[in-house]
């Protein structure tokens, strides 16, 4: 089943008579499974069999699926082992076609397959249930693992409860949502593309194409080849109206082995056990800062985001900017005080700049 697009949350509940349910778009393999007592196999979207591709998936759906027989759906995305970040398209294709080193390959890159539909079940052809029905018996199929979860879609109701889904996905490293119809014409439809689900994508590509200097002000504990360090840092932007750091990122990409080894040990002058009084975050963090470094970051763009503060409610109502793919360029800043970094007036205004240098 295809999607068609729309570039409005009004349009697409509009099409949808009001309510929608949206998950995120994972832009990754869409791959359907089927399991059976004589194997597993699974195919892509053209109906290639790509099972031998992706022995990891195998034996995880042997242990996930808890039926005799299922056909089930679902998008297989690469992720980064240490940070749990889903990688690019570019990634997991690497996967794809090959007949040598595949266990290599499952080791250096590390795979989910997230699952949306079932089509099939025990003996049971449910493409002609509603996508509820289809969903909740998903739901009782499954005992998620690592490996193979499900989506979670919201229900919207409103424009703004879809966007700010949609700016929630943009900001985590999602290409957008798949909004689907919920009513009783809900059904599978094979092969065809329609308005039962519909892709909600930004109709636009910008860049930030100048560096942050932002302030460390909390960190999250790292898991993988991070343990025992951390796994991410919590970046702030500096409100020089009412003097509070105003958290706009989370930063686990760009640092070095031994940089990553050192940073509790060049944080521990500044660890304190609560949120510091001067800053402002809607996020939880495993240890929390004094502001005192400084780091240069380059990102993709500039983004309107529902967890971070930096210029909440400035821009939209309810949303916040954020950096979209931070990476850390090896520079400390430590000519600078955390009060000159990089403030939310400058952010706003880049993000302003930004929408009107979009290509």
């Amino acid at each position: 089943m295809l999607c068609e697009r729309l570039t409005s949350a009004e349009k697409i509940l509009e099409k949808l008579k009001g309510t929608g349910s949206a998950e995120y778009k994972y832009d990754g393999l869409r791959i359907q499974a089927h399991i059976s007592p004589s194997g597993t196999f699974l195919f892509s979207r053209k109906l290639e069999n790509i099972t031998l591709q992706f022995p990891d998936l195998l034996e995880a759906l042997g242990t996930t699926i808890n039926a005799k027989e299922a056909v089930v759906e679902g998008e297989c995305v690469a992720v980064d082992p240490d940070t749990g970040e889903i990688q690019p398209f570019q990634v997991v294709t690497q996967r794809r076609g090959r007949k040598y080193n595949i266990l290599k390959k499952v080791k250096e890159i590390p795979v989910i397959l997230v699952l949306f539909d079932l089509l099939y079940i025990d003996g049971e052809t449910i493409t002609e249930s509603p996508y509820f029905e289809r969903r909740k018996k998903l739901e009782q199929l499954v005992s998620e693992s690592k490996t193979v979860m499900l989506t979670r879609p919201i229900i919207a109701n409103s424009p703004h409860e879809l966007d700010q889904h949609m700016d929630k996905a943009i900001e985590e490293g999602y290409e957008g949502l798949v909004v689907k119809s919920v009513g009783t014409e809900s059904v599978y439809q094979a092969g065809s593309r329609g308005f039962l689900w519909i892709k909600y994508k930004r109709d636009y590509k910008s860049e930030l194409v100048d560096t942050l200097d932002l302030v460390a002000v909390a960190a999250f504990a790292g898991r993988g080849k991070r343990a025992g360090t951390y796994g991410a840092l919590l970046m702030a932007s500096y409100d020089d109206e009412s003097d509070v750091f105003r958290t706009v990122c989370k930063l686990g990409t760009g640092f070095d082995d031994k940089t990553l080894t050192n940073l509790p040990s060049l944080f521990a002058p500044y660890l304190i056990d609560h949120s510091h009084s001067r800053v402002d975050s809607k996020i939880d963090a495993d240890y929390w800062f004094v502001p005192a470094k400084v780091l240069e970051i380059l990102g993709a763009e500039l983004t309107l985001s529902p967890s971070h503060t930096c210029a909440l409610g400035v821009v939209k109502k309810d949303s916040g900017l954020a950096v979209r793919f931070p990476r850390f360029t090896g520079k400390w800043r430590e000519n600078k005080a955390p009060e000159d970094a990089t403030t939310v007036k400058e952010i706003v205004e880049m993000y302003r700049s930004q929408l009107k240098n979009v290509k």
